[in-house]
């Protein structure tokens, strides 16, 4: 059905429910200003139909986030680029938008066909399409559309990656479910200080009007939810250690699922033995995908994998830092070398990469763009580049706004081109995982007829 169906009721300027106490301004850091010509993150959820009607919900919502943005005040704010080319938040609650929409046409059960590419219409659930952060000198820095369906509602959130990551985005994604839901205390508070190793005095130039994207977004794509049971990630991590698991006997699946950015047996700095279970699954997308591009043996593909630099440096950052905590892994192989060895090769590759990327590793990719700064060379450039973006570890299925937990988690276009991938919690838990695939359409169909990769697609 047409996107044009769904119809916005109403816009208004959501403002934090008192003024902020604290008028400091946010220093946009090393980790954040990066990302200044990428597109404003969009995730949202999908809810089941609440007990309540169309006006008391939009204004449960409204009160809800307005109380929300208290906490967050940097959201409610405005970039501003001073004299000397220092970017900075200014927490001046000029406020964030709010649309109401209705698409009564549209139901949970069309929103979440099985084993079909993710309906188009999710990209109507949000506000703000291929706008870069720089933007947010001049847009809100947010803005949260409420979509009421047939059965049900959708509530999207399009936040500026200038300002926030995704353990940031989510924390006040459940920040606001949990007020929502009755809470009269928050129970993860953010940090907002900004005395750390990522505090620069480097100035990102920009051209006069800021920057452009880094990629076209002309490009056909498909898009295409790929769900992985604990089970059946156990059985990838077990051929990527080579029938060797820490955690149980040799040759056995013990069943402990390795959370995604802990290296289990890493300690003083030392080598973690046992590759993990997102790695492991990083690794057959990886092998699957290049195959299905069917690349020359001598092409170089590289796997880019985000990390939370939270935990890696010493002293560690608080987990509730606020703003951009991240750095990009790449990972390079020859498409031959890939394909040719087995699954076990290319986990090792991700793994001894995300290992080594220590206190030591983070301080010195600070000093390399301080000495050189530039963008986020985000898209793919070179037709065999894969960008791993978002976490199963954030808490994307936490969000009850007091109805229940959501249906779905989808995202908008935002960022979106041939070769990239986020990675979401599946909403049953237990170390399940969804992967939304975004790939040229000759290459998603060869990823669907690869069967190395969909044997362990449920």
């Amino acid at each position: 059905m047409p996107s044009s169906s769904i119809v916005v009721i109403s816009k208004c300027t959501v403002y934090p429910e008192y003024k902020s106490s604290n008028s400091k301004s946010l220093k946009l850091s090393v980790s954040d200003l990066p990302m200044l010509s990428c597109q404003y993150i969009q995730k949202g959820v999908l809810l089941s139909q609440p007990p309540l009607d169309a006006a008391a919900l939009i204004s449960l919502l409204k009160l809800s986030l307005s109380k929300a943005l208290a906490h967050f005040p940097a959201l409610a704010g405005r970039l501003h680029t001073d004299a000397k080319g220092h970017v900075y938040i200014l927490s001046n609650d000029e406020g964030i938008e709010f649309v109401h929409a209705k698409a009564p046409h549209l139901s949970a059960a069309a929103l979440l066909p099985s084993h079909a590419d993710i309906p188009r219409e999710f990209r109507s659930f949000f506000q703000y399409d291929s706008t870069l952060s720089y933007a947010g000198h001049s847009k809100p820095l947010m803005a949260i559309q409420v979509t009421e369906l047939s059965d049900a509602v959708f509530v999207g959130c399009t936040m500026n990656h200038a300002v926030v990551d995704g353990t940031s985005f989510w924390n006040f994604f459940n920040t606001y479910a949990e007020i929502c839901k009755g809470a009269k205390k928050i129970s993860r508070v953010p940090d907002f200080g900004r005395d750390t190793v990522f505090n620069s005095p480097a100035v990102l130039k920009f051209p006069a009007g800021g920057p452009a994207a880094t990629f076209s977004g002309d490009e056909p794509i498909r898009e295409k939810i790929f769900h992985f049971t604990r089970e059946a990630i156990l059985k990838m991590k077990f051929r990527a250690n080579n029938g060797k698991l820490c955690n149980g006997e040799n040759g056995k699946l013990n069943g402990k699922i390795t959370p995604v950015n802990h290296e289990p047996g890493l300690q003083n700095g030392g080598a973690a033995s046992e590759i993990s279970s997102f790695q492991s699954l990083s690794a057959q997308l990886w092998r699957s995908v290049t195959r299905a591009r069917k690349l020359e043996a001598s092409k170089t593909t590289t796997f880019r994998m985000a990390i939370n630099c939270r935990h890696r440096l010493e002293p560690r950052l608080k987990p509730l830092y606020f703003g951009n905590a991240i750095q990009s892994i790449p990972t390079v192989a020859k498409a031959g070398e890939l394909l040719s060895h087995d699954l076990s090769w290319a986990a090792e590759m991700l793994h001894r990469n995300v290992v080594a990327h220590d206190d030591a590793t983070v301080r010195r990719g600070i000093q390399d763009w301080e000495n050189n700064p530039r963008l986020f060379p985000l898209g793919n450039f070179d037709g065999a580049m894969i960008t791993m973006g978002s976490s199963p570890r954030f808490p994307m299925y936490d969000n009850d706004f007091g109805w229940g937990r959501p249906l779905a988690v989808r995202s908008g276009m935002a960022n979106k081109f041939d070769g990239k991938i986020s990675a979401f919690p599946g909403r049953e838990g237990n170390g399940s995982v969804d992967l939304e695939v975004v790939l040229a359409p000759e290459t998603m169909a060869g990823l669907e007829n690869d069967m190395e990769y969909m044997q362990y697609v449920s």
